[in-house]
């Protein structure tokens, strides 16, 4: 989920984005990208495997991995958007939050953007695109703020909402497994005080949400690798509530047949916008965070 009204969020003095890829095996990173002129947040990995599409100053960029050149996706129609964009590969499409609330879709290589949702009375904070590229599930929160955050399902082409079962308290970070049977999401079902959101996931169709880990952290945006094998997930300080930036955070990886191993790990200074939405390669082999290092 994005601040709504804040979609163009700025470096601080002596600060600079970092953009990283992470290598699934040997757990080597490198820095592709860094720059002290934009805060670009949610990587998501092209389909061609050749760039990296992120937000920043309210608009959508593409970062070229083999140049490391940072261009815009020029889209019309489109407000500014937030660091909730998710790419349906198959259809060759994006989906974007916006600073209005609503969820747009647009051409990947740029284009008209169209919007999708309809319902004024709440925000969209889009996550996931089902693999056949029907649905959308986003977390829906109300234009006042006044409850937490639901799960909800739109229709790609636009529709009626569902609102799937995902037990109580506020969920982030609702994504499709790769063969579209389960949600994966954070939530605080199981919080014994306030923000203290852990990794689940619950049946497509909705139903009672599995934890994943049992952890003293807090846990956010789960996200799967295209083959399903492994998961990547950020961890916030003990307390800390939502997920705010400029905090010393950790990044992990595991295998998503035991959620409890962590088979390699990151610590960064970042928290928003290092790892909103699926970020991974479509070989499975890598995937891309960012960093906001302070000097």
């Amino acid at each position: 989920m994005s601040e709504a009204v804040t979609p163009g969020r700025r470096l601080l003095p002596g600060q600079r984005c970092e953009i990283w890829v992470a290598d699934a095996s040997t757990g080597a990173v490198e820095v592709v990208h860094e720059t002290t002129e934009v805060l670009l947040e949610a990587p998501n990995w092209s389909p061609d495997g050749s760039a990296l599409l992120v937000n920043g100053d309210g608009l959508l960029w593409r970062l070229d991995l083999s140049t490391s050149a940072l261009s815009p996706v020029e889209l019309t129609g489109l407000p500014p958007i937030n660091n909730d964009h998710v790419v349906d590969a198959p259809r060759g499409l994006v989906y974007l939050s916006a600073a209005d609330g609503h969820i747009y879709r647009a051409p990947l290589g740029g284009g008209a953007a169209v919007r999708v949702s309809s319902d004024p009375g709440v925000h969209h904070f889009l996550h996931g695109v089902s693999p056949d590229g029907a649905d959308l599930a986003f977390v829906e929160i109300p234009r006042d703020w006044s409850q937490p955050g639901r799960l909800a399902v739109l229709p790609s082409a636009g529709g009626p909402t569902r609102h799937p079962e995902a037990g109580h308290g506020h969920i982030d970070g609702p994504e499709y497994s790769p063969d579209g049977e389960w949600i994966y999401l954070n939530t605080e079902h199981w919080a014994s005080q306030p923000g203290h959101a852990q990794l689940a996931r619950v049946p497509a169709g909705g139903g009672e949400p599995e934890q994943l880990v049992a952890s003293d952290l807090v846990d956010w945006f789960p996200h799967l690798s295209p083959d399903g094998r492994l998961a990547s997930y950020i961890s916030f300080p003990t307390g800390t509530l939502g997920h705010p930036e400029n905090l010393d955070v950790e990044v992990r990886l595991v295998r998503t047949d035991d959620w409890e191993v962590v088979v390699h790990s990151w610590p960064v200074f970042g928290g928003q916008g290092t790892l909103n939405v699926n970020s991974w390669a479509p070989d499975s082999t890598r995937f891309a965070f960012a960093a906001y290092p302070l000097t």
